[in-house]
């Protein structure tokens, strides 16, 4: 068990399954993007630690970048999307790969489509180590997919509360 601020967490998922569900993204990736040089582009702030796993274990040349969106106060999700550091190099005629930490409701997702849709990429990919399905609410297809999860609060491995438990290697889940 855990507590950030107010909260008490309890242990849910461990390193090592985070590292399995990691190194079969990054095979599919191999395999997909064998013959092309893909633009990895990780969500901040909580895509740090899955996009650098990912890369770790990604074989292909590739490219990383990054962008910045916020969609979260606290624990609840504010369903509207603030783009706050954009992407500033020329992205047209290439392989994209948006990397998440997590996708639940999809509104992120969709607003960094209708971004991507003026870059005039080739194709334009989307990867999230974690999944909440009961949550989707969008017609978006995600392309790579972790670990499939319940429509829980999470934090660790990059996801926080209220700023906190990013840094922690296992995931956990909100206390009952």
């Amino acid at each position: 068990m855990i507590h950030l601020h107010d909260k008490s967490f309890e242990p849910f998922i461990s390193s090592e399954e985070i590292q399995f569900a990691i190194q079969n993204m990054a095979k599919q990736m191999d395999d997909d993007f064998f013959d092309e040089v893909p633009v990895f582009i990780g969500v901040l702030n909580g895509s740090f630690m899955v996009l650098s796993d990912l890369m770790k274990n990604y074989r292909g040349m590739c490219e990383v970048s990054f962008i910045k969106m916020a969609s979260y106060e606290g624990m609840e999700t504010t369903n509207e999307v603030k783009q706050l550091i954009g992407l500033n190099q020329d992205l047209e005629g290439r392989t994209v790969v948006i990397v998440e930490d997590i996708v639940d409701t999809g509104n992120t997702i969709e607003e960094l489509k209708a971004i991507f849709k003026d870059k005039k990429v080739k194709h334009l990919k989307i990867a999230t180590l974690f999944f909440k399905p009961e949550a989707y609410k969008k017609d978006i297809k995600i392309d790579y997919i972790g670990i499939r999860i319940p429509n829980k609060f999470i934090v660790g491995y990059g996801l926080d509360y209220d700023g906190l438990g990013r840094n922690l290697p296992d995931v956990y889940q909100l206390a009952q």
